[in-house]
């Protein structure tokens, strides 16, 4: 197998492993938020354990994506810290000034981390398009 053939399959299973663990840490999510309620009656050691096990395949899923980081070339790795970088100030600025806005009464309702994981998932996915753009 060539060199190129190798860095090929190697980011294709790292993308991949990256997908099930998003996948299986989402699914866990879901599972810790909405577990209590529909399926064991807000038994407080099922909920403990739901939640652990996602905090578990979370910190799997942070492993995961560092591995496919680590395995990308210089120009694909550039182009997903840029990205993160600019998702992460974004969400860090815009998230802070969020909650202030309740705290100063210029909004009636209280604001959700949900708002804030959209705004930096789409943030991130336009870092990645603009970076691809710039440097191909």
């Amino acid at each position: 197998m060539t060199e190129s053939n190798d860095f090929t399959t190697r980011t294709k299973i790292n993308t991949v492993q990256l997908g099930l663990w998003t996948g299986a840490w989402v699914l866990t999510t879901a599972l810790a938020a909405f577990g209590p309620k529909f399926f064991w009656e807000f038994n407080t050691p099922l909920t403990i354990l739901g939640v652990l096990i996602n905090l578990g395949i979370g910190f799997g899923m942070i492993l995961a994506n560092k591995r496919h980081l680590n395995g990308l070339d210089e120009l694909m790795r550039k182009i997903q810290l840029e990205a993160m970088a600019i998702s992460l100030g974004v969400g860090l600025v815009c998230g802070l000034s969020y909650e202030l806005l309740e705290d100063i009464k210029l909004i009636t309702f209280e604001p959700e981390v949900s708002h804030l994981i959209i705004l930096m998932a789409l943030t991130y996915m336009v870092g990645v398009i603009a970076g691809n753009r710039r440097y191909k």
